[in-house]
């Protein structure tokens, strides 16, 4: 079965390991997770299973969406999610992913959507110093100057700027899987997870250090 499941982020807690230290931990709510299509390399070319998670209305989705569902045997669902594999997939449409793919002390990578902070200035952004802050300066958190002489006479690439902060995909590597409920559908991941409580990330194996920890 793969090692990948989509769950809500429920909120961070601390407990205490075998020797007495205070771990903090991030709760996610993993899972169940159905398969919706698996696709190979003879069909498409490549190896990868779509997974889903989460149950919402008819009306919110669209008519391929919801024949693509039912095609599958599936109720509506939330969110779809597309995992590629390496080999041959040893599942089918139908087959359920839940944290029993995952063991406590394993490494993992979770991605996320961090927290939208919306339009925001460099000092905030890019942590710019900004100008003097006494009174009469009249220059306290702008950008500054961003042009060039003649040559070359324009903004370089990349040049940092006002702009959206946050809101942006991020992958967090090699967290430790501290414990894992099978009842409740629920692991506790050390250390802290992108996005907001209640948002959606992706729980897979880590792909950098397989090694447990």
């Amino acid at each position: 079965m793969i090692q990948t499941i989509l769950g809500t982020k429920l909120g961070m807690t601390q407990i205490y390991d075998e020797n007495n230290v205070l771990v903090p931990v991030t709760v996610v709510e993993a899972g169940p997770c159905p398969v919706v299509q698996v696709k190979t390399t003879e069909n498409d070319g490549y190896n990868a299973v779509q997974l889903g998670y989460g149950t919402t209305k008819e009306h919110r989705l669209s008519k391929a969406s919801l024949g693509h569902l039912k095609k599958a045997g599936q109720e509506p669902l939330h969110r779809l999610s597309e995992v590629r594999v390496n080999h041959d997939p040893e599942c089918k449409p139908g087959d359920l992913v839940t944290v029993e793919a995952f063991e406590e002390g394993q490494m993992v990578d979770v991605i996320g959507v961090t927290k939208g902070k919306g339009f925001q200035g460099v000092v905030k952004r890019f942590r710019v110093k900004g100008g003097p802050a006494s009174h009469g300066s009249m220059f306290h958190r702008r950008i500054g100057s961003v042009g060039m002489r003649q040559t070359p006479g324009r903004v370089w690439k990349n040049q940092k700027m006002p702009g959206q902060m946050g809101s942006k995909q991020r992958t967090v590597q090699n967290l430790r899987i501290v414990k894992v409920d099978l009842e409740k559908n629920i692991l506790l991941v050390r250390g802290a997870l992108p996005g907001s409580i209640g948002g959606t990330v992706v729980v897979r194996a880590a792909i950098k250090n397989r090694v447990k920890a």
